[in-house]
């Protein structure tokens, strides 16, 4: 690049000063190349930065500096989120901004309510101890077509998810049931967190949870906040798919849908599980029990 500039006055006469604007170089860093300025630590910018524009488009635009700074550790950078930072404001990147989500929860007519039993913690001090449970809309050029999903709050990984035309008690048993399946069925003693939809209030949610031994827990009617673990999690699929793909049907929507939750899980990382994926974080915690026994 440098020495494209170089050229440029030699062969045309244009001044240093236009060729930097164009090729958006300072003209301080052209004269040190002109010197002669070997600084690794330069180099070594210059690199991060080309690094940081490659993942961030890798990414799509989804993901931070706090993500792309993982990604950068795992690739053997030594480097610090604040750096990563301003070396994307300097380079004009930034995340797309979150769009909230329309609720569709159906309040339940009956009388009976779980009692809140997480109290807005939501952490566990592993898996299979907090799940939680909460349905979206996903819209395709056939209609709607309704998501119900169940988060383990100790690894961030979906166990369970169904897709339906209906949004109802069969939709949130299948999610259930999924999860349930996804644990090999030893999940006595979860407790299954939602909001008081009717769908989750249903005989066949009740029934399925105390077969499994599960203990129903339910936050605030109106209260987002009680059940913000999912909430988040619908968010992020409204963020990284349904705001940026369109469904021509629903059968596309299914398969689109289920192929992101898989990759969610197998790549998304948190930095509540120290920025890495839910199947990586449960493979280290199955090891981890392995060498223990």
């Amino acid at each position: 690049m440098a020495a494209f500039i170089a050229a440029q006055r030699d062969q045309h006469g244009i001044p240093h000063a236009v060729s930097c604007r164009a090729l958006g170089v300072s003209q301080s860093w052209f004269y040190k190349w002109l010197r002669g300025d070997p600084s690794p630590r330069r180099a070594r910018r210059e690199l991060l930065k080309a690094e940081v524009a490659r993942l961030f488009a890798s990414h799509e635009g989804k993901r931070g500096s706090p993500m792309i700074t993982a990604d950068l550790a795992e690739a053997g950078w030594k480097v610090s989120v604040n750096t990563v930072a301003a070396l994307m404001r300097e380079l004009g990147l930034a995340a797309r901004a979150k769009r909230r989500r329309k609720a569709t929860t159906r309040p339940g007519k009956g009388r009976w309510r779980a009692p809140d039993l997480v109290g807005r913690d939501f952490t566990a001090a592993g898996v299979n101890r907090k799940w939680f449970g909460d349905g979206t809309e996903i819209v395709t050029g056939e209609g709607r077509l309704h998501l119900a999903s169940v988060l383990d709050i100790g690894s961030r990984r979906i166990l369970g998810f169904a897709l339906s035309g209906h949004h109802d008690a069969d939709l949130a048993y299948g999610a259930l049931v999924m999860a349930a399946a996804a644990r090999g069925g030893n999940v006595a003693g979860v407790i299954f967190h939602t909001d008081q939809g009717s769908e989750y209030t249903s005989g066949t949610v009740r029934a399925a949870c105390e077969r499994l031994g599960i203990a129903q827990s339910m936050g605030r009617p109106g209260s987002a906040l009680d059940n913000a673990a999912i909430e988040s999690w619908h968010s992020t699929l409204e963020f990284e798919l349904r705001s940026l793909e369109h469904f021509a049907t629903r059968a596309q929507a299914r398969a689109r849908v289920a192929a992101w939750i898989d990759e969610y899980n197998m790549t998304r990382r948190h930095s509540a599980i120290g920025r890495i994926s839910p199947a990586a974080f449960e493979a280290a915690q199955a090891r981890q029990a392995r060498e223990a026994a």
